[in-house]
């Protein structure tokens, strides 16, 4: 796993986004956690653990905060409360990334069911562990996003299998890096 500089825990992980692109990269980081929370069935609890693990504990030192850079996603429900800024983004990459290198094999063995349910042309649903983390990611994103951005279940579904592919790259080796550079490029 990759460890935290001591000096500071949320050095640079690539360029600095401008403040046009936090609203998406706080969109897109929510949705990863989602995929993570949808998958291995942590919450806030494990989340507040990899914080203080990372040493983000000033970034996000109990539920209400860890609720409030959350809530800043523009796809929740009541958003807006909170706006991100780059060191609370980079702050959730390195939680994030902790998170799905601590879970890697979960990620790995549901990937790899993806990909032979694919290769047969059947619906993923059907496999256990993907269907559950369908209806979870469902069940979450229904329950937290607001109504007037629910995306079809067609969509809704792709979007979850392809966060689920994301995960397994952000579970190894130069995962944050990938992870930053990913919510960069998709904020553009």
């Amino acid at each position: 796993m990759e460890s935290s500089p001591s000096s500071n825990p949320v050095t640079p992980l690539g360029p600095t986004p401008g403040p046009d692109q936090l609203d998406s990269i706080k969109a897109q980081l929510d949705l990863v956690l989602l995929a993570l929370e949808s998958l291995v069935g942590l919450g806030s609890e494990a989340m507040l653990e990899a914080a203080q693990h990372l040493g983000l504990q000033g970034l996000m030192g109990d539920r209400v905060t860890l609720w409030r850079l959350r809530q800043a996603s523009p796809l929740r429900k009541g958003q807006g409360r909170k706006k991100l800024d780059v060191d609370e983004a980079r702050g959730l990459v390195l939680v994030s990334v902790h998170l799905a290198q601590q879970h890697q094999t979960k990620i790995r063995e549901a990937v790899t069911k993806l990909e032979v349910v694919t290769a047969k042309q059947q619906p993923p649903h059907r496999v256990a562990v993907l269907g559950d983390y369908l209806d979870a990611f469902n069940n979450f994103y229904e329950e937290r996003m607001a109504p007037d951005d629910l995306p079809t279940p067609d969509t809704l579904r792709d979007l979850a299998l392809k966060l689920l592919v994301d995960l397994l790259f952000y579970s190894q080796s130069g995962g944050r890096r990938k992870l930053w550079l990913a919510l960069l490029e998709r904020s553009r």
